[in-house]
């Protein structure tokens, strides 16, 4: 099976991106921990020094500001393109069973829903694919038997 690459990075938005800034807020919940502790730290060693206690006290404010901005700029947006990286591995699979059990659900016959290399859900494709075998391979006529289709999807929301 030639490699397939993913052209679309966010495929389901929504979801991708509630779980990056969640990452993001932990990360800088993380980053503003760090400057306080390093404030506290400079505080303490101010107070412990002879004659330049007060000079360094004067200087923790804009310098603690200083690192907190570099550190936000150089972390959080690797931590956005890590999470939307990482966020696609899960999303697509869910849009492909979402789009899979779509045909099904419709009445089509897809062939075994299968994932790309790498993907997360795998064993969740392949217990959909179990679930959905006799649906998909009934005979015509069983179809034509049955007394009502099944709602479409929109029908039954």
């Amino acid at each position: 099976m030639p490699k397939v690459r993913r052209r679309i990075k966010l495929i389901q938005p929504r979801l991708q991106l509630k779980l990056v800034f969640a990452s993001l807020g932990i990360c800088l919940l993380g980053l503003l921990f760090e400057c306080l502790f390093f404030a506290a730290c400079l505080a303490e060693l101010a107070v412990d020094l002879p004659q330049d206690g007060t000079i360094v006290l004067e200087n923790i404010r804009p310098m603690l500001v200083r690192v907190a901005l570099i550190s936000c700029a150089g972390i959080l947006p690797l931590v956005f393109i890590v999470g939307v990286l990482t966020t696609f591995r899960v999303a697509g699979p869910l849009y492909r069973i979402e789009m899979f059990l779509k045909a099904v659900a419709r009445g089509e016959k897809p062939p075994d829903c299968h994932l790309r290399k790498g993907d997360e859900l795998v064993e969740l494709c392949e217990i959909v694919n179990l679930a959905t075998a006799p649906l998909r391979r009934a005979a015509p006529e069983d179809a034509a038997r049955e007394p009502k289709a099944a709602p479409s999807l929109t029908e039954a929301a």
